[in-house]
């Protein structure tokens, strides 16, 4: 660890400032990124772990002018979690119980993810693992670290960890740690955001460069929420949540930033990798747990939203088929794959949008809901 390294033993006292160690973090896992990703792509393409367009919705239609998915190696997610967690064991302080958690919360994820996407490339007719056995390590992995949360939160008499916080009250809290009944409440709603967001970046990572590009707009704004949550003076004057020692989370999401855009850059529209689900499903978590640390899951679905957009398109998609015998609300769903498809997701007739177009005004929407998002910072 860096910051401990330079600051005990030389006493540079630069490596003390977390937002100095927030750019090294995010260089950092980018360059990591980048140069892990050149020997990944390559070891990837010479054991033919690429993906099977069959088995997945990457390609519905192949419509013409278009390149082909098929033989893209799949995987990629493997080198963006491993730069990530070298960054933060880099430039973190691992002293910081959030960040002990997220290291743990991310690797977890990662592993399921890992395991689910190595079934599906080595085993011949395999879709990964069983659905339920994927939530059920999902699960198991969530339930941990937000139940080790609620734990710390309690013996270290900080009850407070445990509110919730509505956006546009200055002074309204759902207080949640006083009591048994309230701690278990806690812990199951942070349990479904953090599963539930680990889901939303897996579904929303069907286009080139989708996922990714949303996840540095939303990345970085949680890492503001966190360094401004850590900060006595900044929340006394916004009228936010104060969260002692929340600021070194921003150093995480530096790295989650960095690493997403070393990922950026080989998955970029046409991808040379896919993220598959080793990738996904931990930089969602990730996002989860950033904002459970800085009190702002309840502000979550506007900084995430095409994320959350994704993810309730699915869900209701799915809800209403089985509930209604076989109808459906959208023409397709998730939303991204409706308007590649049609242009639209309420009607078939609509000239439908090339993948480029989709992804890019997909990041135009994120970045302005990002910036909404850090507007309630003051307007409470």
């Amino acid at each position: 660890m860096l910051p401990g390294i330079f600051d005990d033993a030389l006493g540079v006292q630069l490596f003390g400032y977390v937002t100095f160690r927030v750019a090294m973090a995010t260089l950092t896992a980018f360059l990591f990124a980048l140069w892990w990703g050149h020997f990944v792509i390559r070891w990837l393409k010479g054991h033919r772990v690429l993906e099977d367009v069959e088995k997945t919705d990457l390609q519905p239609i192949l419509k013409p002018g278009q390149i082909s998915k098929r033989g893209t190696p799949t995987m990629g997610g493997s080198f963006l979690v491993t730069s990530l967690l070298a960054s933060v064991l880099l430039w973190c302080r691992l002293d910081n119980a959030y960040v002990l958690l997220g290291l743990v919360l991310t690797a977890g994820v990662a592993s399921v993810g890992f395991v689910d996407d190595f079934l599906k490339l080595t085993v011949k007719n395999s879709h990964g693992l069983a659905r339920g056995a994927k939530m059920a390590g999902l699960g198991l992995v969530a339930l941990f670290v937000v139940g080790a949360f609620a734990y710390y939160a309690r013996t270290n008499g900080r009850e407070t960890l445990l509110n919730l916080y509505p956006p546009f009250f200055k002074d309204l809290s759902i207080p949640l740690g006083a009591s048994l009944i309230g701690v278990l409440a806690f812990v199951a709603f942070e349990w479904v955001v953090v599963v539930g967001w680990a889901n939303a970046a897996n579904i929303t990572d069907g286009m080139d460069g989708l996922a990714s590009g949303c996840m540095i707009i939303s990345g970085l704004t949680l890492a503001i929420f966190c360094y401004v949550s850590g900060r006595w003076d900044w929340t006394s004057y916004l009228a936010i949540p104060y969260v002692p020692a929340a600021s070194e989370m921003a150093v995480m999401g530096g790295a989650l930033v960095g690493s997403c855009l070393g990922f950026l850059w080989y998955n970029a529209f046409p991808a040379k990798v896919f993220m598959g689900d080793s990738g996904s499903l931990p930089i969602g978590a990730l996002l989860a747990w950033m904002a459970l640390v800085a009190k702002q899951e309840l502000v979550l679905p506007l900084i995430g939203a095409v994320f959350f957009v994704n993810l309730g398109s699915s869900w209701l998609q799915t809800f209403w088929y089985k509930r209604s015998g076989g109808k459906r609300i959208f023409t397709c769903a998730p939303v991204h794959h409706g308007l590649e498809r049609h242009g639209g997701i309420f009607h078939e007739g609509a000239a439908p949008w090339h993948e480029v177009t989709v992804v890019v005004r997909a990041w135009i929407v994120a970045a302005a809901c990002a910036m909404l998002g850090l507007a309630l910072l003051k307007v409470r």
